[in-house]
């Protein structure tokens, strides 16, 4: 079989289009470089492995020989891995979303051989149907514009450009104030779906950063309406299809409102941040349902998404083949049926509610498992105590996860993403605490170790391993995660590891005449098409925004070294974009989080105690296991005295202790020393009533 330029690829979604007959660059200055000495116009398809309209395209057309043949005699055709190359997908989408005010995968694009976007879309039918425009009718009308009317092609270029260049900067100064953080509470209300969960209506997206911005809300400030958002959204995605109820994790999003019906694909990012969401929750409300949903996506991480020496897989696929629609994690009555005894399938049907008529459009028979009655309720039906339902429950569903095993399973991109698995990896570490699961803190340490081995540079990390470099999100999500290996083991390598990142980050991707971050390093080779233009991104779209997370950074290093220049360079980061924060509400949480960084109270955690002293490691876990907003935890032994700098009061705490102790200062104010785990755990619980009193 004959394969194209891509099966030299190590991208998995350009891989799997390596058979197909078209002659496919990758992006690359070559590709342009063809286009300019055939005089052609580009076609850019930019996808991704885990899209299953990426992949009906490539059946529907690209493997059409004879479609195959018309766009190698008329076009040079370029396709991108959104996931491997963000920085040319945020500028291409933007492009197409000027000219057809929507974007989505696969992006298809035509471009002039200077790199510049004339027409584009979304998904193209081979011949007109869903409402869309055939592909082959798209494909001869930018042919016969590119040969006859160029120069309406150049300035519908043109045109498209300055909107690119005019919108890529998010950025817009402001003064920074509570009344941002009250606003975008107040729009995340009336966007809330009271009866569902979640906001707005259909398709139904997670918004794990505004969880957790709106707990931090809550804790300074109790109402009933923020904990009803928080409570409300949890237990409905939870509870619904869009978590997989057999193999643990969620899935991208919901098709409808009530979480019921997935796309089935399952994301790193998405996963990394609601892990976090959920064990936030449940160590500020000891609600065991957050804590089940947490241990859930540690499972699926574990048994599907991690390697054996550390690292985490970026995406698992919706489904096997093209005609396929989730039909690995769904079920028909009978399929069922054929795996459970009468009074499991009963218990079992009634929990997940599987029965003849399913939710899939492609097979009706075909069930989306979610939880449709409680335990007490099928208890109370069936005339069983819930000790036998629950133990009917858990053998069934042990018995359904076993027989889906046995299913060809959907592919696994084990491509290792920076950013997502410093994520991850950061939620992992959390989850080793507040969830006591050894495994999952190790597994973070090591990912961590395996990301600082990946890079050449200690104040660099790339985007995959030996692949490109510059991107923002790899830097600041890395610098994230090293500061809560700091937090998690005390060791000042890590400490040292995030100030040296983000001290290149200031040098290397400061907007030195509007403020704010830009979204690659400057000096980057790539000046292709649309690739020059600076783009400061501030909204979750959908992963945290890099300047919020930056924001963040910044304020806890200004916490842990007392370093001035810290807190200088988080004022001036909130501020660059704060002239927009009303617009942004929902979709800006992780920016909003920096505010609240920098204007709310901050705690300080410190376990003072020789290295295997049993109270101060038993103290110390405490301390990384209390849900406090704005808080740091670090843990000081004498063994460290002098090898790095201490802040006066830290080093003071350090020099006063003989044995194990714990300090814990909000503000200029601080509790007096613990020195047994009882008071220690007496002082933190303190914390939060002491800051719901001065709310009220």
């Amino acid at each position: 079989m004959n394969r194209n330029r891509l099966a030299e690829a190590a991208s998995a979604y350009l891989k799997s289009a390596a058979h197909q007959p078209i002659h496919w660059f990758p992006w690359s200055a070559e590709a342009f470089a063809a286009a300019r000495e055939a005089d052609r116009p580009v076609l850019l398809d930019i996808g991704a492995v885990w899209c299953h309209w990426c992949h009906v395209m490539d059946g529907e057309s690209y493997d059409d020989p004879e479609l195959a043949r018309y766009l190698n005699e008329n076009f040079v055709c370029i396709k991108v891995d959104r996931d491997e190359r963000p920085d040319v997908d945020t500028r291409y989408q933007r492009a197409v979303q000027a000219i057809t005010s929507q974007g989505g995968w696969p992006l298809t694009a035509f471009l002039t051989p200077a790199g510049e976007v004339f027409y584009g879309g979304t998904y193209f039918p081979p011949d007109g149907k869903y409402g869309r425009p055939g592909f082959r009718t798209v494909l001869a009308s930018v042919l016969e514009a590119y040969r006859e009317r160029r120069d309406q092609v150049q300035s519908q270029a043109q045109a498209i450009r300055r909107v690119v260049d005019a919108h890529l900067d998010e950025g817009a100064r402001g003064p920074v104030s509570n009344r941002m953080l009250e606003e975008a509470v107040r729009q995340m209300a009336r966007a809330f779906d009271a009866k569902n969960g979640g906001f707005g209506t259909q398709p139904k997206f997670p918004h794990p950063g505004a969880m957790t911005l709106l707990l931090h809300r809550w804790w300074d400030q109790p109402t009933d309406e923020v904990r009803a958002i928080v409570d409300r959204t949890l237990q409905g995605m939870g509870r619904g299809g869009v978590y997989d109820q057999l193999g643990g994790g969620f899935h991208r999003y919901s098709v409808d409102a009530e979480w019921i019906v997935p796309h089935f694909e399952k994301m790193a990012y998405d996963n990394s941040e609601l892990l976090r969401a959920y064990l936030h929750a449940y160590a500020l409300f000891g609600t065991e349902e957050y804590a089940e949903a947490a241990r859930g996506i540690v499972r699926w991480v574990r048994e599907v998404a991690s390697d054996t020496e550390g690292g985490y897989a970026a995406s698992q696929d919706a489904d096997v083949g093209l005609e396929d629609d989730g039909d690995y994690f769904t079920w028909t009555r009978d399929e069922a049926a054929a795996v459970l005894g009468p009074e499991e399938l009963e218990v079992a049907a009634a929990h997940y509610d599987i029965g003849t008529a399913g939710e899939m459009h492609h097979n009706p028979g075909k069930n989306v498992l979610f939880v449709s009655a409680s335990v007490p309720a099928i208890a109370q039906r069936s005339a069983r105590s819930e000790e036998e339902v629950q133990a009917l429950l858990d053998s069934a569903r042990r018995k359904l996860k076993t027989a889906r095993d046995q299913r060809p399973a959907p592919f696994v991109d084990r491509t290792r993403y920076t950013a997502w698995n410093a994520m991850m990896a950061s939620a992992m570490l959390h989850a080793g605490i507040v969830l006591g699961d050894s495994w999952a803190r190790d597994h973070a340490i090591a990912t961590l170790a395996l990301l600082r081995r990946d890079a050449a540079n200690s104040d660099t990390v790339p985007h995959t391993p030996g692949g490109i470099g510059g991107l923002l999100d790899d830097q600041v999500q890395t610098a994230s995660a090293s500061l809560d290996a700091y937090e998690a083991t005390g060791e000042p390598l890590w400490l040292g590891g995030a100030e040296a990142i983000v001290d290149r980050v200031w040098r290397e991707y400061w907007d030195e005449s509007g403020g704010g971050l830009f979204d690659t390093a400057r000096g980057r080779q790539d000046e292709t098409g649309l690739m020059p233009a600076r783009a400061k991104p501030v909204q979750d779209t959908p992963t945290p925004s890099p300047n919020g997370v930056a924001g963040i950074v910044s304020a806890r290093l200004h916490e842990l070294t007392g370093h001035e220049r810290w807190r200088e360079r988080e004022t001036a980061l909130v501020e660059a974009f704060a002239g927009r924060a009303s617009e942004l509400g929902l979709y800006a949480a992780t920016y909003l989080l920096a505010v609240d960084w920098h204007l709310g109270p901050r705690t300080h955690l410190v376990v003072v105690g020789p290295r295997g002293d049993e109270t101060a490691e038993a103290m110390h876990r405490a301390a990384l296991a209390e849900f406090v907003p704005r808080r740091v935890v670090q843990r000081l032994t004498p063994e460290q005295a002098g090898s790095r700098p201490l802040p006066p009061v830290l080093a003071g705490m350090l020099a006063a202790a003989s044995g194990a102790r714990g300090y814990a200062c909000t503000g200029n104010a601080c509790s007096r020393p613990a020195e047994t785990v009882e008071e220690w755990r007496a002082t933190l619980q303190a914390l939060g009533a002491a800051e719901q009193a001065r709310a009220s």
